[in-house]
């Protein structure tokens, strides 16, 4: 029987995880008449960026993230301008926290957990949203799948963070509010948290892995981690 996981680094999702990507909705409303449009936006964006990795191409997520927004424009038959680009830009710079966040990192912290980020996004050339977001100091390494050049869920991810932390996927737990991608880090040997944050749920499929752990935002996820795994480092 396989020895259940006991996790001592906690690996964070980024976009919609950590931070709240509904800011970007007003956007989304004065472009198309429909702020629900962003949502099928961020569920395009993902299916192709998982599209370019089986296909053994890569670009960074920023410019897929601007080109299916110009996809969606095509679509509806409506003008997607570079005024419209820019500020989608800026609005993925500039994206708050969700509450209660960084007072959840301090608890792992203080529980005795690693912390690092993992997101699809390229490394920032200056502040990154972590930074802007306030949330950057809680972390001991920040990770972007660029390093790999491909995207989430492909298991050559999960495993640089491991190898760049010189420990095993086993010791790694990947928090995300996608389902997608604690699938991914559960198949790579992780174990996953989901959290269920409005328009997330977890996949319910006989033969796919579900989360060890579910909540419904990041403090209870911390909360279950730590109850759960606290004393691992002590094993």
């Amino acid at each position: 029987m396989k020895a259940p996981l006991r996790p001592t680094v906690i690996v964070f999702d980024v976009n919609e995880t950590l931070i709240d990507i509904t800011t970007l909705e007003p956007l989304f409303e004065r472009t198309f008449g429909d702020a629900g449009v962003m949502r099928e936006w961020f569920a395009q964006l993902i299916l192709y960026s998982e599209a370019v990795t089986l296909s053994g191409i890569y670009v960074p997520f920023g410019e897929l993230a601007a080109g299916v927004f110009r996809m969606i424009g095509d679509i509806r038959q409506m003008h997607v301008g570079e005024t419209d680009i820019a500020e989608m830009r800026t609005l993925l710079q500039n994206m708050p926290p969700h509450a209660g966040v960084a007072q959840a990192m301090i608890r792992l912290k203080k529980a005795g957990f690693r912390l690092v980020t993992l997101t699809n996004s390229p490394p920032s050339k200056g502040l990154g949203p972590l930074d802007q977001a306030g949330l950057a100091g809680h972390f001991e390494q920040m990770f972007s799948v660029d390093a790999v050049r491909k995207f989430k869920p492909a298991s050559e991810v999960y495993q640089m963070v491991a190898d760049a932390l010189e420990v095993e996927l086993a010791d790694m737990c990947l928090v995300a509010a996608h389902a997608w991608d604690t699938l991914g880090a559960q198949a790579a040997g992780c174990a996953g948290a989901l959290v269920t944050l409005p328009g997330n749920a977890v996949l319910h499929v006989p033969g796919i892995p579900e989360p060890d752990i579910v909540a419904r935002d990041i403090p209870s996820v911390a909360d279950k981690i730590i109850r759960q795994w606290g004393n691992a480092r002590d094993n």
